[in-house]
């Protein structure tokens, strides 16, 4: 039997944002760690702190990995979880997909899984959605 799918739609607001390189070569991208701690209100409420690795080049442009916990609530129900995203940086607009790491939820949230993606302004605050369901 399918377990039904569940649609939550946030906004975030950026409160952190710490850049610093660790590779920037006479040629080629510039790597660095992001750390970033955001709010999220709407069907998720809930504050995150993720760790990001960038892949800087020249025009700006970028392409990063992620790993975030989400702290709060989910559609009234209290917990963290762990999300991974992949997603890159044009201009100043920050797109990218993510997915709740399996296992990582903690209390009402746990067998938490699901999948979404985000739109934002670099640095900024954004959009999010998370497609979701229960183990």
């Amino acid at each position: 039997m399918n377990k039904p799918i569940i649609r939550a739609n946030a906004t975030t607001v950026v409160r952190i944002y710490e850049q610093v390189a660790y590779d920037e070569p006479a040629e080629g991208p510039a790597l660095s760690r992001i750390h970033l701690g955001e709010l999220f209100s709407g069907d998720i409420e809930a504050c995150g702190t993720t760790e990001f690795l960038q892949s800087t080049n020249a025009d700006g442009s970028a392409s990063f990995v992620g790993i975030e916990r989400i702290d709060g609530t989910l559609g009234g129900r209290r917990g963290a979880f762990l999300a991974q995203s992949t997603g890159t940086v044009s201009g100043n607009v920050v797109s990218a997909k993510w997915f709740v790491i399996a296992g990582s939820g903690t209390g009402e949230l746990a067998g938490l899984r699901g999948t979404g993606g985000l739109r934002a302004s670099l640095g900024e605050g954004g959009t999010v959605h998370l497609d979701y369901s229960y183990e």
